[in-house]
């Protein structure tokens, strides 16, 4: 089998700086790990926050920290860097080759959309922040790894899309993209949900948008060969 991630992000319109971080880290035992961050307010003071985040997450991670405890002690970080003032979302993708398993943890008001062989089903429990509250703990969902499965979860400016201008996103549509599309389509499908709620906006984004994609497909060739592909405009 191979994994595949795909990541789209837009900044809030008029603000140079996104407050969403989203980094992918190696498991040491075998795996990757998708790590979304969502930093309270927007621009600079959001990106350091989230940044923090998701490099503590996923040096974590890559010393060998499971998903729970990872997100346990990069709370207890930003709660002693911030004094408790400053909060975060964190959502963890993770698939595990060492347990054969796809590994998600959420601390964040926005779901965790899993496509299964029959059905697609919606993880949105209510769930704190990190950062504010001195006993946090994540909501941890652990699923078999297999192939044609893929998880989706996104930021908040795109569960938001449209609401200032008198619209409502319709989770509906999101569920028919990923419905509509494969494992390999995972690029395809973040970018689809971002353009979607980029609409609602009028092409002017209320808030930070960022879409990650995680899918298990077949690997098409003997070969490991590992490959990112990024675009970052300026």
């Amino acid at each position: 089998m191979e994994i595949k991630i795909g990541i789209a992000k837009v900044n809030k319109y008029a603000v140079p700086e996104c407050g969403d971080s989203v980094e992918v880290a190696e498991r040491p035992r075998g795996g990757i790990s998708a790590i979304l961050a969502d930093g309270q307010g927007s621009g600079k003071a959001a990106k350091i926050t989230s940044s923090l985040v998701v490099n503590r997450a996923a040096a974590l991670i890559a010393e060998g920290a499971r998903d729970g405890a990872v997100a346990r002690t990069v709370h207890d970080y930003l709660y002693a860097f911030k004094d408790g003032k400053v909060s975060s979302t964190l959502t963890i993708l993770s698939a595990d080759f060492d347990t054969q398993t796809l590994v998600f943890s959420r601390n964040s008001n926005c779901p965790v959309l899993v496509k299964g062989q029959y059905a697609i089903d919606v993880y949105d429990e209510e769930v704190s922040p990190i950062g504010v509250h001195k006993r946090m703990k994540p909501l941890m969902y652990q699923i078999p790894l297999e192939t044609g499965t893929i998880l989706v979860s996104y930021t908040d400016g795109i569960q938001a899309a449209g609401r200032k201008r008198g619209r409502l996103q319709d989770i509906s549509l999101i569920l028919k993209i990923l419905e509509e599309n494969g494992p390999d389509d995972v690029d395809f499908i973040a970018q689809s949900i971002l353009e979607q709620a980029l609409m609602l906006d009028e092409y002017r984004p209320g808030d930070d948008m960022t879409v990650v994609a995680m899918g298990v497909g077949e690997r098409i060739s003997d070969h490991k060969i590992q490959r990112i592909n990024i675009s970052f405009p300026y």
